[in-house]
C-alpha cells in the first residue's frame, strides 16, 4: 500500500510538472492575439487562383497553398499573382504519391520508393516551383498526409528529409490543432475543411483559442459545394469571425507562423 501511494504521489508531482512546463513554454501570439489560424489548400486546384484567393483578398487574408508544378503550369500568371498578393506558394510534391492501396496511386506509390527517390522528387520540385513563381517554397505538406516510403521491413519514414528540406511538413486529416510547447515542424497537423459548415468548424476554433494553440485548417477546391471542397460562404463566415478584435485570432500563412515561432 505504500509503495502505490509513493507510486500515486509520484505520478501527480510529474503530471503537474508537466502542465506547470507546458504553461511556461506557452508563448504570446503577435499583438496579443489568443491563437493562431493558417488556411491552406492543397494540390494547386485551379479554383484556388479563379475565385478562392479574390474572397481571401478581399479581407486581406493570405493564405498557404500547396502545389505540384505540373497542376499550376496552365495558369501559372494566376498563381504568380497569387504569390505577388501574399500568398504562401508551398511544395506538395510532383507526382502527388500516395499507397498503392490508392488504385490512382499504384503508378506512383509510396511503397516502390525509396529515401533517395523522394529527395529527388522534393529538391526537383522546389527547383521547378522556384523557376515558375520566382519563390522557392519553404513549406511542404505531405500528399494523403502519408509520411512513409517502402513496404513491409523496409518501409521507412522521411519526414527527417522534410525537415531538412523545407522549415515545415503538414498533414492531412488530423485531429488536434497544434501545441506550441509540443511541436514538431516537421508534422504540423492539418484539420479538414473541405465539406464544413463554419459551425463544424467554429468548436476547434474555440478550442485553439483556450489553449493558445496554432489551428491548421487544410482544404483542396474553393467553391460553393461539391467533392473536395471547401466553401467559400463557410470561409467568408470564418473570416469575419477570426477578423473580430474581441475573439484575437491571428491569421497567417504557415511560413510566417513557422518563421514566428523559430525566433
Amino acid at each position: 500500500m505504500k509503495n502505490l501511494l509513493v507510486s500515486v504521489i509520484t505520478g501527480f508531482i510529474m503530471i503537474n510538472a508537466q502542465i506547470s512546463l507546458s504553461a511556461q513554454n506557452q508563448l504570446t501570439w503577435p499583438k496579443g492575439k489568443k491563437m493562431a489560424l493558417s488556411l491552406t489548400f492543397d494540390d494547386g486546384r485551379g479554383s484556388q487562383v479563379n475565385g478562392g484567393t479574390a474572397l481571401l483578398d478581399k479581407y486581406g487574408v493570405k493564405a498557404t497553398l500547396y502545389v505540384m508544378p505540373n497542376a499550376i503550369e496552365k495558369n501559372v500568371a494566376l498563381w504568380k499573382k497569387a504569390a505577388e498578393n501574399g500568398h504562401e506558394i508551398g511544395n506538395h510534391s510532383s507526382l502527388h504519391p500516395c499507397s498503392g492501396n490508392f488504385a490512382w496511386s499504384r503508378n506512383r506509390a509510396l511503397e516502390e520508393y525509396t529515401l533517395e527517390k523522394m529527395q529527388k522528387e522534393l529538391v526537383e520540385s522546389n527547383e521547378q516551383l522556384q523557376k515558375m513563381i520566382g519563390i522557392k517554397p519553404e513549406s511542404f505538406a505531405y500528399p494523403c498526409g502519408q509520411k512513409f516510403v517502402g513496404n513491409n521491413e523496409k518501409t521507412q519514414s522521411y519526414v527527417p528529409l522534410v525537415f531538412q528540406l523545407f522549415s515545415s511538413g503538414r498533414g492531412w486529416r488530423d485531429e488536434a490543432p497544434n501545441d506550441p510547447a509540443y511541436l514538431n515542424m516537421a508534422q504540423l497537423t492539418g484539420v479538414e475543411m473541405d465539406g464544413k459548415n463554419f459551425d463544424e468548424i467554429l468548436p476547434m476554433i474555440k478550442d485553439a483559442s483556450e489553449k493558445g494553440y496554432w489551428l491548421i485548417l487544410a482544404g483542396h477546391e474553393m467553391g460553393k459545394g461539391g467533392n473536395q471542397t471547401t466553401r467559400l460562404s463557410m470561409l467568408e463566415d470564418l473570416i469575419r469571425y477570426a477578423q473580430d478584435p474581441q475573439h484575437g485570432i491571428w491569421i497567417a500563412p504557415v511560413r510566417e507562423v513557422t518563421k514566428y515561432l523559430k525566433q
